[in-house]
């Protein structure tokens, strides 16, 4: 969710999605927030948001979602499952909710749900972490120099 980012944001998306080989395509579906108002209706608005998101979901693809409350894993174990994906052909369609996060009916149709950290960050800064994240768990997989343990 948020389809108007700062130019940051989309130069660095832009940066990592340029480094990654042809067999990592990534595909950005980008939808508008729901505006949120003086009082807003956060319950329906995170259920709003998650229906959407749900319905931009291409057929066959895995769901994996971003949640405060999903599985933490290291970046060696993250290699493992972009390794794991690639292995299974499966598209993957990781979603990044709202601020607000997702509703309980999309985390319920998720096969895996992560969470980048324990730390809070600015909205617009996750799109960006989670594509470098996926460039440097390729670089792990063939051994390129951008990640060194």
């Amino acid at each position: 969710m948020g389809n108007k980012m700062p130019d940051w944001v989309n130069v660095a998306s832009d940066d990592f999605i340029r480094r990654l080989p042809v067999e990592i395509k990534i595909n950005m579906i980008l939808l508008p927030l729901i505006k949120r108002g003086k009082n807003p209706d956060v319950p329906r608005i995170i259920r709003d948001e998650s229906r959407k998101l749900l319905t931009a979901v291409p057929k066959g693809s895995a769901i994996v979602a971003l949640d405060v409350l999903g599985k933490s894993v290291n970046t060696m174990k993250f290699s493992s499952m972009l390794d794991t994906w690639m292995q299974q052909g499966q598209d993957i369609s990781i979603i990044i909710g709202g601020p607000d996060g997702v509703s309980e009916e999309l985390l319920a149709k998720a096969s895996q749900k992560l969470s980048l950290s324990a730390l809070t960050f600015p909205h617009p800064l996750v799109r960006v972490i989670l594509l470098e994240q996926i460039y440097r768990a390729w670089s792990i997989l063939n051994n390129h120099p951008y990640h060194r343990v």
